[in-house]
């Protein structure tokens, strides 16, 4: 198979675990945070534990004036894996002139509702005042996120 095959079968193996994962809203936040977190990098990227009450705001940000990525995903989605490398370094890389978000949405299932996200991973850009410019579903390389940043009027280079 090739490498868009099992992108597309690992897509569609993404949405049914979500699916699965939504319906099960009586299992206990203590479950979802005992369970292991397979890929150190992923943790990395996660500069804290968002809980129900700490979620950022659609489109918000805790630094005015910058635009800001907010990456959806989860910590054992495989693209999700592959993300979290190129979002730790973006969020260093670019500190002071973007802000980088990653929200684990099967930890908390109601960031996923409140982004209406369908697919993870899910990428949304927001410009400085917050507005939403636009989101991509799926993987995507720094290259291709900065690209699309460009595409925005912002050149990150």
């Amino acid at each position: 198979m090739d490498n868009r095959k099992l992108g597309i079968l690992a897509a569609l193996f993404i949405v049914v675990a979500i699916v699965l994962g939504l319906t099960n809203v009586n299992k206990s936040s203590e479950e979802s945070q005992s369970q292991a977190v397979t890929n150190g990098e992923v943790e990395q990227v996660i500069s804290q534990q968002q809980g129900e009450e700490d979620i950022p705001a659609v489109g918000t940000s805790s630094d005015q004036g910058l635009p800001r990525l907010v990456d959806l995903g989860a910590d054992k989605c495989i693209p999700c894996k592959k993300m979290a490398p190129i979002l730790k370094a973006m969020k260093e890389d670019y500190a002071g002139r973007m802000i980088v978000d990653f929200i684990d949405v099967w930890k908390n299932p109601d960031a996923g509702k409140e982004y209406k996200i369908q697919v993870i991973p899910t990428q949304i850009f927001y410009d400085a005042s917050g507005k939403e410019l636009g989101r991509h579903q799926g993987f995507m390389s720094k290259e291709d996120i900065l690209a699309k940043w460009k595409g925005f009027g912002f050149d990150f280079n």
